[in-house]
């Protein structure tokens, strides 16, 4: 398996990008390969420092970089021998000879799903790319699709997600019959918008797909689905406002605690340290962008060392299980039932 990693992209790039990418190479298997993409001075640099030579470890230059705050779309035209989009073309059959099966970055995320789109393509069928991220509960994680690609999606790439993010919760959670849910801001069938209305039509009529229908905000975190469908907007602002008040109720908690009883403060810190565990988003890499044809795991721009050696283990996951197989035979499937119903009732 070959994975190339985004050694510029990043707040705390390139360092923190090339030294989670040299403490991954222990994931690696035999005949596996890293292939980081950036100024190949910076990133040899850092591996001399380390004192490593490692025949699983490949660079690919790139004289350019995408800042974070950068148009995606007019950056991605504009800027071709930038890292992200050299990533990406590494992870394009069409672009290159020796495609890498992978592509990480924790750089511009509407970057990453431009060029993503631009130059992997979409898998024959998909509509439009999803960023699916797993969402720590105390009842085990939670898909959530989209959580920033598509914040203005039609109900038809909606629907596409819940299919998506299931096949995804299927392969990678081992789940065997993912509970899917449309977000909403009531359960009552009555209640949401009309394009939210009409993607709970379209789930329904989904052939063998196990919808439970609509779930609340303050539900996402009571065990009542297994995968929830919203749009990039929603999705992106519920999974920081989740990852901003986790870490604000730990820190309120472990102050209440050492204020009333510093022993019991002490006695309890290796508890609230397994908590702050389970609920960071470091220990869970990034997340894929389900829907191009290839490999694309978006990290978040905070990313450290940590965060992407978490990633590269995702990423041989998520190649490993085979997703993307699975979405073209489900979405062809679904596409052939429909159009036989129609030709039925016709």
């Amino acid at each position: 398996m070959r994975i190339a990693i985004d050694a510029m992209g990043g707040d705390h790039a390139p360092d923190a990008i090339i030294k989670g990418s040299l403490d991954a190479l222990d994931l690696l298997n035999e005949g596996d390969q890293i292939v980081l993409v950036g100024d190949r001075t910076i990133i040899e640099e850092h591996i001399h420092e380390r004192g490593i030579s490692d025949a699983r470890l490949d660079i690919h230059h790139a004289a350019d970089q995408i800042a974070m705050d950068e148009s995606p779309v007019d950056a991605v035209r504009s800027k071709p021998d930038s890292s992200i989009v050299q990533a990406m073309q590494l992870g394009s059959k069409r672009h290159s000879d020796n495609p890498v099966d992978v592509v990480i970055s924790a750089g511009n995320t509407g970057a990453c799903v431009s060029a993503a789109t631009m130059y992997m393509r979409r898998l024959p069928g998909v509509h439009r790319p999803g960023i699916a991220t797993a969402i720590p509960t105390f009842h085990g994680p939670v898909i959530v699709c989209d959580v920033g690609a598509n914040p203005e999606p039609r109900d038809t790439h909606l629907a596409q997600y819940a299919v998506m993010a299931e096949i995804y919760a299927k392969k990678v959670l081992r789940i065997a019959s993912p509970r899917v849910a449309l977000l909403n801001i009531g359960s009552e069938e009555a209640k949401g918008t009309g394009m939210v209305k009409a993607v709970r039509d379209m789930i329904r009529d989904i052939h063998d797909l196990n919808y439970t229908g609509f779930i609340e905000g303050r539900e996402v975190f009571e065990g009542g689905a297994d995968v929830i469908v919203t749009d990039g907007f929603v999705g992106n602002t519920m999974l920081k406002l989740a990852e901003g008040f986790a870490k604000s109720l730990f820190k309120a908690i472990a102050h209440e605690v050492f204020e009333a009883d510093p022993d019991l403060a002490m006695r309890l810190q290796p508890v609230v340290e397994s908590l702050m565990k389970k609920n960071d988003y470091h220990e869970y890499g990034g997340a894929p962008l389900l829907g191009v044809n290839g490999g694309c795991i978006i990290c978040h721009g905070s990313s450290e060392a940590r965060t992407i050696r978490a990633a590269v283990r995702a990423a041989r996951e998520y190649v490993a299980a085979g997703v993307n197989d699975a979405i073209v035979e489900r979405v062809t499937a679904i596409d052939e039932h429909a159009s036989s119903v129609e030709a039925a009732s016709a």
